[in-house]
């Protein structure tokens, strides 16, 4: 009993236990790299134990790859030098998907037991850090939408594959959910059997467009989550013949796909998690917003034109970040606009604190979860610390005031590629510094070498590229 006791206490034993348990032979230590690739290395079960300690062994050049495998000249990052992918117990799944396989998270840590400085998951901790050091605690949920089709030949010989979707159904439409019932069931069931709830599912605009979304979580776990559904809507398409992509544009006239940012920030409660109170909520504001929801709004936009090159972290995502395409293209926030970066959404009947959240629309499910995240809560902080005004809400659509009006306003453009979005940050102080030399050293060479990369091939290799990595 005592044994047993000690097994429940101990969470690497509970890895163990539960891997021997359902007789699983190979465990998965994954990572987002800086090209918002997910990567890992696999530990068998006999091994596990040990791995569990040491970690599994990774060049620290893979921080500088791009996600078409290009190694960017970052000084420090190549074939020389080692870190350490060190599983974390508490991310523990089984992949439904991947019968006899489970899979961590996995930090990057120094040969001395230190966090690496090139660490997305250590930025995301750290920025959970400095925000629980001003009395808050983050819960957020991605909300991604994908297509889902079948991967074919290209027309002819040399022509790169293509992604067929599996209907021509309409937004919201019944034949949608007719055609991907199958796939979706099996898609909901994987999810939760890996922890995550599902909140709501439907077809979307697009041509076999998917939109699932799962609830929220503390920033750490949302981060995680995120990772999670992206191999689970991928794996479980594999398996049924099928491809899934959340890539922004996989097929150029279609709508695009987001992995919009909702996010509520509430008074820390014990361990710094969320308390009983939201910190954006006031009963006796017109909006139901507080003073700390405005500030928070305000950093958002403000940091908003660098803060994308981490939240739509590719090239591809800048197809579908154009005016009046309902992905938002101007730095303004409105209630309900979903034109505007930053929504705030009408509150459920009955739950006004509990549901009061601001919903990120600039966001795709090619950056990299916590490097994303880990920014947002910087933005937002340097709002609150620094009383930054969001200014009025737009109650209309952002592109359709003139060009004198946005500018009156303080309503900007969005940066219309991911070249000018990496302009944008490396001119952005604050994020800058939150990066940290390495780690915006890495990111800025591997995302200019991806510009450089597809700027010099046409849209059918950017198209093939995105929807088979993504």
């Amino acid at each position: 009993m005592a044994k047993k006791r000690q097994r429940a206490a101990d969470p690497a034993a509970r890895v163990v236990a539960a891997c021997e348990d359902a007789g699983l032979e190979l465990v998965r230590f994954l990572y987002v790299d800086h090209g918002g690739v997910v990567r890992g290395k696999a530990t068998s079960r006999a091994r596990l134990a040990e791995r569990l300690r040491t970690g599994i062994g990774l060049v620290t050049g893979m921080q500088a790859m791009s996600m078409l495998d290009e190694l960017a000249p970052v000084a420090g990052l190549g074939p020389v030098g080692e870190i350490r992918l060190v599983p974390d117990p508490d991310s523990f799944v089984t992949l439904p998907y991947a019968p006899g396989a489970a899979a961590m998270m996995a930090d990057m840590v120094r040969l001395d037991g230190e966090p690496w400085e090139a660490c997305p998951r250590a930025f995301l901790k750290r920025a959970v850090a400095e925000l629980a050091a001003e009395g808050y605690a983050l819960l957020a949920a991605f909300e991604p939408e994908f297509t889902l089709g079948l991967r074919v030949p290209g027309d002819g010989p040399g022509e790169a594959d293509r992604l067929v979707p599996v209907d021509q159904s309409l937004c919201f439409s019944t034949s949608g959910f007719g055609a991907a019932h199958d796939y979706v069931l099996e898609l909901v069931r994987a999810l939760q059997a890996q922890g995550l709830v599902v909140e709501q599912y439907y077809p979307e605009l697009g041509h076999g467009q998917q939109e699932l979304s799962v609830r929220h979580a503390p920033a750490l776990r949302a981060a995680d989550n995120m990772v999670w559904y992206r191999e689970t809507a991928r794996g479980v398409a594999w398996r049924q013949g099928l491809w899934a992509s959340l890539a922004p544009k996989p097929i150029p006239d279609q709508a695009g796909n987001g992995a919009h940012l909702h996010a509520s920030l509430w008074e820390a409660g014990p361990e710094d998690g969320p308390g009983d109170r939201n910190a954006l909520y006031d009963a006796g504001d017109p909006r139901g917003l507080s003073a700390v929801a405005y500030h928070w709004i305000g950093g958002l936009l403000a940091h908003l034109p660098a803060l994308v090159a981490l939240t739509c972290g590719s090239v591809n995502s800048y197809r579908r970040l154009a005016p009046q395409s309902w992905s938002s293209a101007f730095t303004c926030w409105g209630m309900d606009n979903r034109e505007a970066a930053v929504r705030v959404p009408s509150r459920m009947w009955g739950l006004d604190e509990a549901s009061t959240n601001l919903e990120l629309k600039p966001s795709d499910a090619t950056g990299n979860p916590y490097l994303a995240l880990g920014a947002v809560i910087h933005a937002g902080l340097d709002g609150i610390r620094n009383k930054l005004d969001p200014g009025r809400p737009v109650d209309t659509d952002p592109a359709t005031l003139s060009r004198a009006t946005r500018r009156r306003r303080g309503i900007e453009r969005l940066p219309s590629s991911l070249g000018e979005a990496l302009d944008a940050l490396e001119a952005d102080e604050l994020l800058m510094a939150a990066l940290g030399p390495l780690r915006r050293d890495a990111y800025l060479a591997v995302k200019r070498s991806e510009v450089a990369a597809f700027g010099a091939r046409d849209a059918a290799f950017e198209s093939y590229h995105h929807f088979t990595t993504f």
